[in-house]
This record gives structure tokens, C-alpha cells and sequence, in this order.
């Protein structure tokens, strides 16, 4: 394939631009076309812009652009969550048994910024924003786009078309409209929603609560979240119901009832909160939802990436993570030089389709996680055991958050199965009391080995996981 193709992108965030960089990178012609303004030169992010937690996955695709020493300076390593109770109590749980194992918060912002620059630098990439996509040709292809100020519109033609432009993808919607391709698409919301608020800095410019670790409020149905960033605040985040329960968005619609709302929940957050009624007030209430569609490609000549082609809830920190993996997996199947795109996108999304499913649903699962179980007895006694079976025996046990979060090496499918059948098993064993004092910790894994090998083998279990 000649390396001078031109490869026109449609969405210049987190994906977009690292896709364009890497892409550029390996020598191809690349336009990147966004419909927002340069976020370096203005703020847009309308509170709503929740801190990324970048862990292991995101941090490959980062190295194989050459970026990872540069991302380290914005990050923030976060160890474990700090879980807080009704009574101002707290403790912390690791997010692994190993110490050089942990997540980074970063800002969103930031980091888009950086991949933008980088991409910038080299004269085969040309960025475009405020051109809105309007409509595309998927079989020339091409695309129309609208500039915001100007309202001109211009056509853009290339050897293909990448759509990175979110959830809401442009792109996607063309694929749907075709009447000559069979296009599935589905389209699930919580009945949750977010709204973002903060922690100031502390007087003398640290921070008012542990620095390294994601802090989490959990109450059941609802949770706040807060993750810390460089100048010693943090970004906080409510889930909560639209409707449904006690208190809820729908609710809570006065200064009073907000405040005796996070009073009576979060004792502790709300006392470093002095403006919380007016951060409620100004800032939306955000949607989170989960797309799976297929396929990604038609012809050879478009493909969705990122969230365009699997969007998913923030709760297991992949999101981002799992849209840079796939610019590192397209990245292999160009290593394999395969004579068309067309063959290129379909080993791409035959590579990759499986692990995005696996990851929506594993989101799902560690939203009931966070806001309720991370606070039962038997929760915190299981991750006591996890931990201590990876700081001794790590090259025997992964817990599965540690599969998800650290192990670049396995896919998402395979860590959501192993995962998901540990976990079943350690929960049978505690329930049953086999895994008292009585036993040595290596008695108490080689157990939990053995009910998890059964529970694998028994594949009505392993369906029901």
C-alpha cells in the first residue's frame, strides 16, 4: 500500500488525535477535521469534562507514538480508592497487590492538548476545527463540512475516512442511513446521570484530601467520585438517579435541598465545598450511555473508532484507555501488510469487536461495584485477599480488576471471563466460610484456583457470569 494515502479523520479528540498523530507518523497524508473550537485556545469544556484515569492500555498507545515520557508530567498516580463512609471514616483499597501497578489521573484537556501539538508538528497533518460534518459519500468516500463562523461549506475527498467523533458520531449515522448496507446499532442509557463539581486547593496550594489516591462516596444507588489534579484540586463527580430514589436530579432543585443532600450523604466532601449550590446550578447534568454497533467498516473505505464505534460509562476508567488500544491494534494489523483497507479494517474490527463488548459490559458491572459493594463487609474482605494473593503470588492470581486495568497482554473478553469467574468463586468460598485463618495464604489461593478452573469447565456457569 503507498504510504502517501490520504486519510481524512473526523473527530480531533482523544482518539482522533492520537490516531492522526500515529497514523502521520508511519508516513501517511492526514487531514483531521473537528467540529468544536482548538480547546488550546478556548475553554470547552461546559463542566463536563471528568478526569481521565490512564492506566495501562491508554499508556501503550501512547508509547507507540513516542509519547510516554511527556505524559507522565501531567499525570497524577492514583494507588487505590479511598473509600469514605457517612461518618467521615476512611480507608483505602488498592487498586493492586504489586505498588508499581496503579492508574494516573489526568486532565482530559491537557492531554488532548499535548496529542494536538504533536500532531501539529509534522507537515503530513493538517487540523481543521469549527467545520461541522454534515453529510458523507461512504463508498467515494468524501465528506461535506460547514464551517461554524463563515457557514461556507466545502467537500473533503480522500482514500478513506476514520470516524472519531463520539458517541454522537456523525459517521456512525451515515453507515445507519444506507439503505444499501445492513447496519446494527444499539443504544443503552443509565438511568443515571453526572454533574460535575470541585475541591479547591488547600490555602498553601496542596490538596485537602490524599492526594494519590480516586476518592469514592458510595451510597447505594448513588456515589460521588473525586480524582485529583496537578494544581491541588480535584474534579468531583455525582452520579445520580434522574428520578428515581429519595433524592435525585430531578429533586434536588434548591440550595437547601442541596446542601442538606451532601450534608446528611457526604459530610466530609461538602465541608470543602463552599460554593457547591452554585457549581450545581451552573453546571449540566450529563448522560452516560453504552453504543455497540457493527459493522465498523463498508468497503474499505470508512471506519469507526473510539467512541464512535463503542462508546461506553466512565466506570471502569477504560473509556479513554480502550480508544487508545485501538489505535495500537489498528497499528499491528498495518505491521501485517495486507493489500487493501478493506482487508485492513476487517482484521481490525475481527481483532478488536469482541474485547469493546466485553469492556461496555464489564463498565456496567463496576458501576453497581463502586456505588454500593466497595462498602460491604464481604467486598472489602475479598479485596483484602486479592491483594495479598498478588503482592505474594502475582504471577499466580490477577484479580480482575487487575486484568482490566494492568494487563496490556490479554484482551478485555478473556480478562472479563477469568475475571468474572474468580470473583464467583472467591464470594462461594467466603460465603461458605472455606477460606478461614486456619489456612496458609497459598492453601486459601490454590482453593480459590481450583473452584475457579470447576466454574470455568462448568459452562452454564461461565454463560450466567
Amino acid at each position: 500500500m503507498a504510504q502517501k494515502e490520504h486519510i481524512l479523520i473526523v473527530g480531533a479528540g482523544l482518539c482522533g488525535s492520537l490516531l492522526a498523530l500515529r497514523l502521520a507518523q508511519r508516513g501517511y497524508k492526514i487531514s483531521l477535521v473537528e467540529k468544536r473550537p482548538d480547546l488550546r485556545k478556548t475553554d470547552i469544556s461546559a463542566g463536563r469534562s471528568i478526569n481521565l484515569a490512564l492506566s495501562d492500555r491508554g499508556i501503550r498507545g501512547l508509547r507507540l507514538a513516542g509519547l510516554e515520557e511527556k505524559i507522565q508530567k501531567l499525570c497524577i498516580p492514583m494507588h487505590g480508592r479511598m473509600i469514605h463512609d457517612k461518618n467521615e471514616n476512611t480507608f483505602l483499597s488498592p487498586y493492586s497487590g504489586l505498588e508499581e501497578e496503579y492508574i494516573n489521573s489526568i486532565s482530559r484537556g491537557d492531554l488532548n492538548a499535548l496529542l494536538l501539538d504533536e500532531a501539529e508538528a509534522l507537515s503530513n497533518v493538517n487540523i481543521r476545527f469549527n467545520q461541522e460534518c454534515i453529510a458523507l459519500d461512504l463508498d467515494k468516500p468524501e465528506a461535506f463540512f460547514r464551517d461554524f463562523t463563515t457557514k461556507e461549506e466545502q467537500k473533503l475527498t480522500a482514500d478513506v475516512i476514520i470516524g472519531t467523533d463520539g458517541a454522537g458520531s456523525v459517521v456512525r449515522q451515515s453507515m445507519m442511513q444506507d439503505k444499501d448496507f445492513l447496519f446494527s446499532f444499539s443504544q443503552d442509557y443509565l438511568q443515571h446521570g453526572y454533574k460535575e463539581l470541585s475541591f479547591k486547593p488547600a490555602k498553601n496550594g496542596g490538596y485537602q484530601v490524599e492526594k494519590n489516591a480516586l476518592h469514592i462516596w458510595p451510597r447505594g444507588e448513588n456515589m460521588l467520585i473525586a480524582l485529583p489534579n496537578l494544581d491541588g484540586s480535584f474534579t468531583v463527580t455525582l452520579f445520580l438517579s434522574y428520578e428515581k430514589g429519595l433524592h435525585n436530579f430531578k429533586n434536588l432543585s434548591s440550595k437547601e435541598e442541596i446542601e442538606a443532600y451532601f450534608k446528611e450523604q457526604f459530610p466530609d466532601a461538602y465541608k470543602l465545598m463552599p460554593h457547591l449550590a452554585e457549581e450545581f446550578a451552573e453546571n449540566p447534568v450529563g448522560p452516560l450511555g453504552t453504543v455497540k454497533c457493527s459493522p465498523w467498516t463498508k468497503n474499505g473505505k470508512t471506519l469507526l473508532m473510539g467512541d464512535a464505534a463503542h462508546a461506553i460509562v466512565p466506570f471502569y476508567g477504560q473509556g479513554m484507555n480502550a480508544s487508545f488500544e485501538d489505535v495500537a491494534v489498528l497499528d499491528q494489523i498495518l505491521d501485517k501488510n495486507y493489500s487493501t483497507w478493506e482487508q485492513i479494517f476487517k482484521a481490525y474490527e475481527k481483532a478488536r469487536k469482541k474485547d469493546t463488548d466485553a469492556i461496555a459490559d464489564l463498565a456496567i458491572d463496576n458501576f453497581d461495584e463502586m456505588k454500593a459493594h466497595t462498602a460491604a463487609p464481604i467486598f472489602q474482605e475479598k479485596r483484602k485477599l486479592e491483594t495479598a494473593f498478588e503482592q505474594n503470588y502475582p504471577e499466580q492470581y490477577a484479580s480482575k480488576y487487575r486484568l482490566v486495568t494492568f494487563r496490556e497482554d490479554i484482551g478485555y473478553a478473556e480478562a472479563l471471563k477469568i475475571g468474572r469467574t474468580q470473583d464467583k468463586a472467591i464470594l462461594k468460598l467466603l460465603s461458605a466460610k472455606n477460606l478461614d485463618n486456619k489456612l496458609s495464604l497459598q492453601e486459601k489461593l490454590n482453593l480459590v484456583k481450583t473452584k475457579t478452573k470447576n466454574l470455568l469447565q462448568d459452562t452454564g456457569v461461565v454463560k450466567q457470569l
